[in-house]
This record gives C-alpha cells, sequence and structure tokens, in this order.
C-alpha cells in the first residue's frame, strides 16, 4: 500500500519525536528531531520542504525527511532521513527522497541537495543511490552517536549543473588522487589540473598562539561574524552559523567556528581579517575546539585557493571529499574540497561501504597515511 506523503505541520511534531526517538534512540544530535521549536521554524522556513509519511490504512507517521534551505543559497542539504523500524524495507525512505528532489531540485529551486548518510549499515547509501546522489567521499569519525561515526557525503545535482563548472589549473599535489577519484565516480574531468610547485608552507614556530581564548556567546558571535562579514563574499559555508570564536590575546586574528558539543564535532568556516591571517596557527586552533568536545573538525575549502589547500594540508588536515560545482558564481560554480582532522582513533572497520563509495575510502586511508605515519628515513632516524 502506498504511502499518503504530505508537508510536515505543527501538529506532528509529537509524533516526529517519538519517530526520531524510536529510530535513533536519545543521542540524535540534530534540532530537527529533539527540539520543537527548531521542528517548527524548519517547517515554517519557506526556503525549505519537510515532508512526512504516514500508513494509508492508520493514519500513523511512519516515516520523516526533509530538504534544508537557507536565503541566498541554492544548495541544499537532505536530513533527518528516519523510518520507523516496523515499517522498514517498504520503500518509505526512497518515496520521500524522491518528493523532496521533485519539490526542491527539478523546479529550480535548488542546483544542488547533499547528504552526510550514516556507515554504520549500506541501507542509507543504497536509498540516497537510488535516488540520484552520486558519493563524493567519505567524512571520518564526522559525529559521535553512542560511539564515533564515520559519514559518507553524497550529491544531486539539478541538470547541467556539473557541465558549467569554473576550471582550475593547479592544486597541491595531494589532492590529485582525489580528483582523479572524482572523476571516476562522477563522470566529471579535470583535464588540465597539475601539481602546485613547491613544498607546503610550515606551520607557527611550536608554542606560537597557543593561549587562545574561546568565546561561546552565539548571539554576540552572530553579531561580530556580521559586522566582520556584512556580505557572503568573505565566507561560504551552507547552512552553517557560527556560534564561537577564538582569538590570540592580542585579537591579532579571529577565527569563526560552528561547534556541535552533542555531536562532537566542529566546522572551521572563516577567519578575519582573512584566512591567511590564521593560516599558520590550525593546530592550536583544532586543539582548542577538541578540548571543547570536538573530536572531528572540519573545512570547506575553495579548489582554486590553493594557498588556503596548502595551510590545511599542511597541519595535518586531509582531504576526503570534493564537492563539485557547490558554489555558484555569474554563469559558472565554483568546486570545493572538504578537509578533515579527528583527534579520536580512526577505525574503518566496522564501516559498510557500497561498491562506488570505496574508492573515496581507499583514496582517505592512502592520504591519512601519506599525512600522519612516518617515512622510512624518519622511522630509521
Amino acid at each position: 500500500m502506498n504511502p499518503v506523503i504530505t508537508p510536515a505541520t505543527p501538529a506532528d511534531i509529537a509524533e516526529l519525536r517519538q519517530l526520531y526517538y524510536a529510530v535513533y534512540g536519545p543521542h540524535y544530535p540534530v534540532a530537527l528531531g529533539t527540539d520543537p521549536a527548531e521542528m517548527a521554524r524548519l517547517m515554517a522556513d519557506p526556503h525549505s520542504l519537510w515532508l512526512v509519511g504516514r500508513c494509508a490504512g492508520t493514519g500513523a507517521l511512519t516515516a520523516s525527511a526533509a530538504i534544508h534551505g537557507e536565503p541566498g543559497s541554492r544548495i541544499g542539504r537532505l536530513e533527518g532521513i528516519a523510518v520507523h523500524p516496523g515499517h522498514r524495507s517498504g520503500g518509505l525512505a526512497a518515496a520521500l527522497t524522491e518528493a523532496l528532489c521533485a519539490g526542491m531540485l527539478d523546479t529550480g529551486r535548488l542546483d544542488s541537495v547533499y547528504a552526510t548518510v550514516r556507515t554504520v549499515s549500506s541501507g542509507p547509501q543504497r536509498v540516497v543511490a537510488r535516488n540520484g546522489f552520486r558519493p563524493l567521499g567519505i567524512l571520518p569519525n564526522a559525529v559521535d552517536l553512542r560511539s564515533r561515526e564515520s559519514l559518507a557525503l553524497y550529491a544531486r545535482h539539478s541538470e547541467g549543473v556539473l557541465d558549467r563548472r569554473i576550471p582550475v589549473t593547479e592544486v597541491p599535489a595531494p589532492l590529485l588522487p582525489l580528483l582523479r577519484t572524482a572523476e571516476a565516480a562522477l563522470g566529471i574531468r579535470y583535464p588540465a589540473v597539475r601539481a602546485a610547485a613547491g613544498p607546503l608552507p610550515a606551520p607557527a614556530p611550536q608554542g606560537a598562539a597557543e593561549r587562545l581564548e574561546m568565546i561561546e556567546a552565539p548571539g554576540f558571535v552572530r553579531r561580530r561574524f556580521r559586522e566582520r562579514f556584512p556580505c557572503a563574499e568573505g565566507w561560504f559555508y551552507p547552512l552553517h552559523t557560527p556560534n564561537v570564536l577564538l582569538t590570540p590575546e592580542d585579537g591579532r586574528f579571529e577565527v569563526y567556528a560552528y561547534l556541535n558539543r552533542a555531536g562532537g564535532y566542529a566546522s572551521l568556516l572563516t577567519a578575519h581579517p582573512g584566512p591567511a591571517a590564521a593560516a599558520a596557527y590550525l593546530e592550536p586552533v583544532t586543539r582548542a575546539l577538541a578540548r571543547a568536545g570536538a573530536g572531528y573538525v572540519e573545512a570547506l575549502v575553495p579548489l582554486a585557493h590553493r594557498e588556503a589547500l596548502s595551510a590545511f594540508l599542511a597541519q595535518g588536515f586531509v582531504a576526503g571529499a570534493l564537492y563539485p560545482a557547490m558554489r555558484a558564481d555569474g554563469e559558472g560554480f565554483h568546486d570545493y574540497a572538504v578537509l578533515s582532522r579527528s583527534s579520536e582513533r580512526i577505525d574503518f572497520r566496522g564501516v559498510a561501504v557500497e561498491p562506488p563509495l570505496q574508492p573515496y575510502l581507499d583514496c582517505y586511508t592512502s592520504a591519512w597515511a601519506s599525512t600522519h605515519l612516518p617515512t622510512s628515513p624518519e622511522v630509521a632516524s
């Protein structure tokens, strides 16, 4: 029997909270399934779409999913896919995902939609793959759900978007294997890209800028962020608003980040007066966020920004995913790389990986080993 799919309404909130508890237990770190006020705001958001599935016979709410958008951006996030344990294997997740994409991508409201998919089983990967999403990479240790879990990054683009990517000519050499992996997985090309000449930049001397102040006052941080960046030109991190600010005692730079304590992760959004001001101090920044509970720290960097990419790579970040045509710029689109560091042990033994995602996992493990394992001369010395 086909489910009845309708937009979520505030009257559904109580049932939705019960659904997310049944699926994820008490450790789900997303407001979409736990915070009634945030749930009501998302339902009323004209840039987002939240759908629920109900049993045609009983009217019971059995499934939920949403695409979360934001003003001024043409990228959305597929999130909150949940199907009641008693109603799985009936195609509910696929039906909801297809209905969401029809409403947000096929109508031209968005250029792309991404999803971060759990890897504790292969089912979630199959759901998004059946609905036109393709793998972009792996996010190791990305979230804490009872224990550390790695996520897979998938995306679906509107027709013609991938054909309008703005080309890049050179990237740091450690990124070339990821580009080749994306070429094979996505059918895109990087025909003229070469390895940038020269070694990676040296980080700041040991002990420099160690004493960072971290300001956790979300309202203040948002106001200061808007003062520093009145336009979107100085930053781009879809669907993330900074809630913490890190700065040395002399205030010569400010790093803006989003910290999710419940999920144990953080995203580095941007820095003032510019990313270059803090580029050499990523090590103490990352350590400060780790002390605050972020076992996983990630950054989203334009593929064309070679210097910024080099700075992250030089300080232990590893590129695990590539998001082609992520940001619109005039008639074209910029590609972005997702780089991350984990302060906790990465263990892929329990990861379930579908064949299309496997090359990204192989690419990441090789890049991580090149970054963090000593070479033969180092071992000998």
